[in-house]
């Protein structure tokens, strides 16, 4: 896993707050979207409004244990990546959560190193099976982005866009269906700004809009737009 944020986001799941605190610092340095829960049906809510690609989850949880939050979640969904954490070597453990389709399952204390290597196989598995490692999305009306080249085609002719547009758009078209806040984008595009970038934000949009396909980017009311 190189220095380079990858276009994915993470939920990790952890009570204790140092190993939280230390490993969420850690993740938002790699990747694009890094959210925190502190017990089960935190984290399970979460999961549900955010829709993260990977998610780390400790074993060990108050209110709704990790291996009942990932059944939960295998009920439908099949595609989350997830890295089990414990501090149990406990055969019975292990043999449940070989159920659940996970990514690694790693025994506390882990090093970063580890979790490096567990990580850097869930970005694997997304580049071997997910839609993000295809080469072009085709959208309505003959509009094509490649992920080549970063480019938007309409027939074959590259459609124009601003730097803050194109951010925009990669951001939005890297996790489909995801809705992304005001905040978030706002984060993303402009960073360490201290001004409010709502109404340009909303401006931005608005140009992008007229250069796409109808409902391409939906606005969210009140929350923020997703592709």
């Amino acid at each position: 896993m190189d220095n380079k944020q990858k276009p994915y986001s993470i939920l990790f799941v952890e009570d204790e707050k140092e190993i939280r605190d230390n490993y969420t610092k850690y993740l938002k340095r790699h990747f694009l979207n890094v959210y925190e829960a502190v017990d089960g049906e935190e984290g399970y809510s979460i999961y549900k409004n955010k829709k993260p690609n990977i998610m780390i989850v400790d074993i060990n949880l108050p209110k709704l244990n990790g291996l009942d939050l990932v059944k939960r979640i295998r009920e439908n969904d099949q595609n989350t990546k997830v890295i089990m954490l414990t501090a149990y070597s406990n055969t019975n453990y292990l043999l449940e959560a070989v159920e659940l389709k996970l990514v690694k399952y790693l025994i506390k204390p882990i090093s970063r190193d580890e979790l490096k290597k567990a990580l850097d196989l869930a970005v694997l598995e997304f580049s071997k099976f997910d839609v993000k490692s295809k080469k072009v999305i085709n959208l309505e009306d003959e509009f094509v982005w490649s992920y080549t080249n970063e480019e938007m085609l309409h027939n074959g002719v590259e459609v124009l866009f601003t730097n803050k547009e194109k951010q925009i758009i990669k951001l939005l078209l890297l996790n489909p269906n995801i809705v992304f806040t005001y905040e978030e984008i706002i984060d993303d595009v402009w960073e360490n700004s201290e001004d409010n970038k709502l109404n340009p934000l909303k401006t931005i949009i608005k140009n992008i809009r007229k250069k796409l396909p109808k409902d391409t980017i939906k606005n969210i009311f009140g929350v923020g737009y997703k592709f």
